[in-house]
């Protein structure tokens, strides 16, 4: 079981926050209950949209749909079907469990809230067109093994930004998922027959370089919850989804315009194989998944860290190769079977090892407790 870090307030002169937990009066597996209750939802969004968004992505462009700004609009675009439950702020999803101080924090100025979700919505913008580019140009089950370089991306961002440790187990993880995508670099004949030599080297470029934006995106999403947010609420979450992906949908629509892309999409309803309705649906359902994801992703940065959250999200990896040879038939092989393996091998030894780290704080969390015990005995 992961447990959420409490932090301890800093001594800077001023009177201590004191921290006061309403519900400490509760059972604590009571309180363990709602806390798990809430991370397997995030979980189960987080990977159902995040499969469904990338087959329906690639579904998109095999049926007939070729502009990369509508690929990229969408995986935004959805954000208003957030917005009630910003407004009602459902009981299960909303951290009742959190503590709350009898004072209330500094609130950050609305001038640096802007210009912070205007950054992250234009990096998202960046990230969401170079995976646009890796779905349109690689077959699915490549572009899900190299997605996996998330993963170590993750890690690095996080030792600067977030004060992760390397260990040996997180240097393996660090070497497998580096092997894995050179594996499908050096054999990459077989995945070239629907498009052109320089096409296949441009989504491969892409994809990589969008795990390392998103990866950038999640650390600075949680330092950003520490640093300046510092209100770790879920209406907080939902607006660190909502704003960005504001920013990100505007972003897209003027690079559609700028790009003459929206000339042709009259066009390419017209000609899409299912049919207008197909085409219109296809459309709608990969930004609704694609905000369900998010929505888990960011509640998981939340209530663990973004490692956690990055580590939940490469479970799809297994997943998403297996349904793309279902459904698009995808060639699977040996070659991209050993990739897939190794990456899987990369993402055990990441989780291993966060799994160590949740038995350490564990541990010193029942220490603290034993000595907070004695004291009280001793008073």
């Amino acid at each position: 079981m992961m447990y959420f870090e409490r932090r301890e307030p800093k001594s800077n002169g001023e009177d201590p926050v004191v921290d006061v937990d309403n519900h400490d009066l509760q059972h604590p597996r009571t309180r363990s209950y709602k806390w798990l209750i809430r991370v397997a939802a995030y979980i189960v969004f987080l990977l159902s949209g995040q499969s469904a968004a990338t087959l329906l992505g690639r579904l998109y462009y095999d049926k007939g749909g070729n502009s990369k700004w509508m690929a990229t609009f969408v995986q935004s675009a959805g954000f208003p079907i957030l917005i009630p439950l910003l407004i009602f702020n459902t009981p299960v999803f909303s951290n009742s469990n959190r503590p709350t101080s009898t004072r209330s924090p500094t609130k950050p100025k609305l001038s640096s809230l802007a210009l912070l979700y205007l950054a992250f919505g234009l990096l998202l913008t960046g990230d969401n067109l170079m995976y646009s580019y890796g779905l349109l140009y690689l077959p699915v089950s490549t572009y899900s093994i190299l997605c996996a370089t998330q993963l170590a991306f993750n890690a690095l961002f996080s030792f600067f930004l977030n004060s992760q440790k390397f260990t040996p187990f997180i240097l393996n993880s660090l070497v497998l998922l580096t092997v894995s995508a050179s594996l499908l670099a050096v054999h990459s004949d077989s995945d070239t027959t629907k498009t052109s030599r320089a096409k296949y080297v441009i989504g491969f470029l892409c994809t990589p370089g969008a795990s390392a934006t998103y990866s950038l995106y999640l650390s600075l999403a949680q330092l950003s919850f520490e640093k300046v947010i510092k209100r770790e609420t879920f209406s907080a979450v939902l607006d660190m989804q909502i704003y960005p992906s504001f920013v990100a949908t505007c972003s897209c629509v003027v690079g559609l315009f700028l790009s003459g892309e929206w000339r042709k999409l009259g066009g390419e309803m017209k000609a899409y194989e299912e049919g207008r309705v197909s085409y219109l649906m296809s459309l709608i359902w990969t930004a609704l998944t694609w905000q369900i994801s998010s929505v888990g992703l960011l509640g998981l940065i939340f209530e663990v860290s973004s490692l956690f959250s990055n580590v939940i999200s490469t479970l799809a990896l297994p997943v998403v190769p297996i349904l793309a040879v279902l459904f698009f038939h995808d060639k699977m092989d040996g070659i991209k079977v050993m990739a897939m393996i190794l990456a899987i091998w990369g993402f055990i030894s990441y989780i291993y090892q966060h799994y160590l780290d949740d038995a350490e704080s564990r541990k010193d969390e029942a220490n603290v407790t034993e000595v907070s015990g004695g004291t009280a005995e001793m008073c």
